[in-house]
């Protein structure tokens, strides 16, 4: 295999834990650009959280996959990373997703083992790759900006169906994750003058781009974070974003006006006020750097290396 090997004929098994949007779009973009992919998702039990069990079914699952018809496996979170090394025949690529490098000491410590033991490791924002204390490839997440794009804004209220003379801070996260912390959000948009909290949750994805521009401003409260992805959406959009300083905000936001990343409610509250009375879009789109082109260029770039 040679790096000028052609990407159709690469054929890539993708493991996961879970089949979100940017995972999606990912497998999407490397099979426009002629890599075959197959997905294994590690099954869910219908109530509670994934155990042996299910980590076991997913290895028996990966052995069954024929695992020599494959050039390389890709995880892609940290915790599914040592289900790959099991397999001795294929070399791994592993994404790390965030919240596996940054959230409980046994996950991180799980995710620590698996990259040390894996063939490249790509880390999806500099954040996150500050973390890491072995060789990785940044790669950040791609966003959709043919699907995510500036629209009109009284358009975008009719089609969501709100009224178009308030001043409309989106959240779009569900309220019951503590994580998202969305009591911090009511508080802080509760004392911001004429301005009221759509919170946003379950709906179709395709339709999030109406609603982040039916938006005058994007509020993320976490707690903590691995993205969040909805950042890099609403910047593409144009849509002005405050936030906390978690995941890889700081890293999307960087030059783009206006936005406010900040920690403290009171903090909260004067940059969501800031960027609400100036009344205009953000040049986020202008300085975005993550189309979903380069996120397929940049990974048929590892899969080579790796195979070299």
């Amino acid at each position: 295999m040679t790096a000028e090997t052609d990407p159709s004929d690469l054929r890539v098994l993708q493991v996961t834990t879970s089949n979100r949007s940017f995972f999606q779009q990912q497998v999407q973009v490397l099979e426009e650009r002629g890599v075959e992919c197959e997905t294994l998702i590690v099954p869910r039990p219908r109530s509670g959280g994934r155990g042996p069990r299910e980590y076991l079914s997913a290895y028996l699952q990966l052995l069954g996959k024929g695992i020599a018809d494959f050039d390389l496996v890709h995880v892609n979170y940290g915790l599914v990373g040592p289900l790959a090394l099991c397999q001795p025949t294929r070399p791994v690529v592993m994404t790390l997703w965030g919240s596996d490098v940054m959230g409980p000491r046994w996950l991180r410590k799980v995710s620590h083992v698996a990259a040390r033991g894996s063939d490249a490791v790509i880390a999806p924002s500099k954040p996150l790759a500050r973390r890491l204390d072995v060789p990785h490839e940044y790669v950040p997440f791609g966003v959709d900006t043919d699907l995510f794009e500036p629209a009109d804004r009284d358009a975008a209220r009719q089609r969501v169906g709100w009224d178009t003379d308030e001043r409309v801070v989106l959240f779009p996260y569900d309220p019951d994750r503590p994580v998202k912390n969305h009591e911090l959000a009511e508080r802080v948009v509760a004392r911001v003058p004429n301005a009221t909290l759509k919170t946003v949750t379950g709906a179709a994805y395709e339709t999030m781009p109406d609603y982040m521009n039916a938006s005058d401003a994007l509020l993320v409260t976490s707690d903590h974070e691995s993205g969040p992805m909805s950042v890099c959406e609403a910047t593409a959009c144009n849509l002005p974003v405050v936030s906390r300083d978690v995941g890889f905000v700081s890293d999307v936001l960087d030059d783009v006006e206006p936005s406010g990343i900040v920690d403290t409610e009171d903090e909260l509250v004067a940059a969501l006020t800031d960027v609400l009375d100036a009344d205009e879009q953000s040049n986020g789109r202008a300085v975005l750097d993550r189309s979903l082109d380069r996120l397929g260029r940049d990974l048929v770039h590892v899969y080579q290396k790796v195979l070299n």
